[in-house]
């Protein structure tokens, strides 16, 4: 592990300061505090900002507000989580090691980088870590990897599994920065790669992330998380959906519908949404609907799979939807 030299943040005036002159936020680390040890990023300064205040979790009416400092296993257990947004809670508990789970921030979450192989090499052409050094995965091993939002540049397919819930879920984040304060939806920190993947968020120089606001609606209880992945626990998804339903007499008045493990970013279906609504809630029309998550659809050599996969676990996550009692 290459030097670097570590500062205790107390306050979050403090946190953005250090950050804003180079240094890199670490919370539960274990993201980055992995790809220190291999050598993959490489920075000489961290601030730690685990003793800033944004470990709240708390209930705003039917809607969640989310310290990005509570952690997956915090956040999954809450009772509000489980009452207003149990996909949140089903989606947490698809993702990494109840170890893990009790370290990683919700806030670290969202940012975590990918884990394409190649990425990890360091040996091999990989332009997220060393931009144009080229991508090993185009020829190489790519059957984890996306087939939306790619590029001649990277296929590599974002890894939060809860990023796809919170953007199913029409969530938003609260940043503060060097220039204030800002709120966007969650589904606009992520970029596709283009020809630079190795910038993979909008966040500017120095903001933090504070919080996640998950708004309520009358399909919060009627949704599900459903990941397709190669072994039963520990393992990142293979393809992934979330999907929430809001019915009226069997008929759908709205659907959203998010996918992991397919996309450069958690991927949000709205042609297949638009396609739902008013259609009665049955396999026909899921089927139907599903197919259209294929329109811009990409695969390479070894993802072709992905694309029956991708539709058929949209039908089975909808009609899990539809059968939450």
């Amino acid at each position: 592990m290459i030097p670097f030299s570590l500062q205790k943040a107390s306050s979050v005036g403090d946190a953005i300061a250090a950050a804003t002159a180079g240094a890199r936020y670490i919370a539960g680390g274990t993201t980055l505090v992995d790809l220190m040890r291999e050598e993959v990023e490489q920075p000489d300064r961290l601030v730690d900002i685990n003793a800033l205040p944004l470990k709240r979790l708390q209930a705003d009416g039917d809607d969640l507000v989310i310290g990005a400092l509570v952690t997956m296993s915090a956040c999954a257990a809450h009772p509000d989580v489980k009452r207003l947004q149990p996909v949140i809670s089903e989606a947490l508990l698809e993702g990494a090691s109840p170890q893990l789970r009790n370290l990683a921030t919700m806030g670290g979450n969202l940012l975590q980088r990918t884990r394409c192989p190649y990425f990890r090499m360091l040996d091999a052409g990989c332009n997220k870590r060393t931009p144009d050094s080229g991508c090993s995965a185009m020829d190489g091993y790519n059957g984890n990897h996306a087939v939306l939002g790619t590029s001649s540049h990277c296929l590599a397919t974002h890894a939060s599994d809860v990023a796809v819930a919170l953007v199913a879920l029409d969530a938003t984040m609260q940043v503060l920065g060097p220039n204030g304060e800002r709120t966007f939806p969650v589904e606009d920190l992520f970029r596709l790669p283009g020809t630079t993947p190795h910038l993979e968020h909008t966040l500017q120089p120095g903001e933090l992330i504070t919080a996640i606001r998950v708004p309520g609606g009358r399909d919060a209880r009627r949704a599900r998380y459903l990941k397709v992945r190669d072994r039963s626990s520990y393992e990142f998804a293979v393809v992934s959906a979330a999907a929430l339903l809001d019915l009226e007499n069997g008929v759908i008045r709205e659907a959203r519908i998010a996918c992991g493990g397919v996309g450069t970013k958690p991927w949000r279906m709205r042609a297949c949404e638009q396609a739902l609504a008013g259609r009665p809630a049955d396999r026909s029309s899921f089927e139907l609907a599903a197919r259209l998550s294929l329109a811009g659809a990409q695969a390479r050599s070894g993802n072709k799979f992905k694309m029956e996969l991708m539709p058929a676990t949209i039908v089975r996550a909808l009609e899990l939807a539809r059968d939450v009692s």
